[in-house]
């Protein structure tokens, strides 16, 4: 079985829990805290030598990391992953730009200004950045989803859920969405489907596996 390495307020961790559980897809959950640096420890580091999250691990025991490329993995031969080369590669240049433009920015902020104690006085000078690098992204989305229910081939793919993940929880990093009509209603239809779960819940189809930081199932 599947085995992921997650963090329960990780956007990036979230993006591959919705995925699963779009596809139904049984799963072992692992919960690792960042905020205890269980992501640094020896045994967490001899996962993914990076020490990101989330980090999956497949059925033959080989490690894949990145969220994006765990999306990808997962997705393939699915609707979430269209066949088309053009709208294939269109699904990669949304989440390129998601990792590029949108996640430095808006990811970033929400954990410091959410997360972190003091974290807006730790971070003053980077918070107008985020703001203006962030608010452009999202400008962008919102000039392609005035025209397009999704972001590709006008069906839910792996890149509007790479893009949801920090995007629906961007408030919380100081952003106003109030602005962006279109982006909230695709947000809304992205949350509509029926087998969506929202960042603060599993899916049955997840199982806690045994963690390698803490040697218990629980989160």
């Amino acid at each position: 079985m599947l085995t992921l390495y997650s963090m329960q307020s990780s956007g990036n961790s979230y993006k591959v829990r919705m995925l699963l559980a779009r596809l139904a897809q049984p799963y072992h959950l692992v919960e690792i805290d960042r905020f205890k640096g269980e992501n640094r420890t020896p045994e967490y580091l001899a996962i993914n030598p990076d020490g990101r999250l989330p980090a999956l691990q497949l059925e033959d025991g080989r490690m894949l990391a990145e969220s994006n490329a765990i999306l990808v993995y997962l997705a393939e031969g699915t609707p979430w992953l269209p066949e088309d080369r053009f709208e294939y590669a269109e699904t990669l240049r949304w989440m390129f730009f998601e990792q590029h433009s949108h996640e430095p920015a808006i990811a970033e902020a929400r954990f410091w200004l959410r997360f972190v104690r003091g974290g807006r006085e730790l971070r003053t000078h980077e918070i107008d950045q985020w703001m203006e690098n962030g608010y452009a992204a999202l400008a962008l989305m919102e000039q392609h989803l005035a025209t397009q229910d999704y972001f590709v081939g006008g069906r839910e793919t792996v890149a509007d859920l790479a893009l949801y993940a920090h995007t629906h929880v961007a408030h919380e990093a100081d952003f106003d969405l109030s602005g962006f009509p279109a982006i909230g209603r695709w947000i809304a239809r992205i949350a509509g489907n029926s087998a969506h779960i929202s960042i603060d819940k599993i899916h049955p189809s997840a199982t806690f596996g045994l963690s390698p930081i803490r040697g218990s199932t629980a989160p």
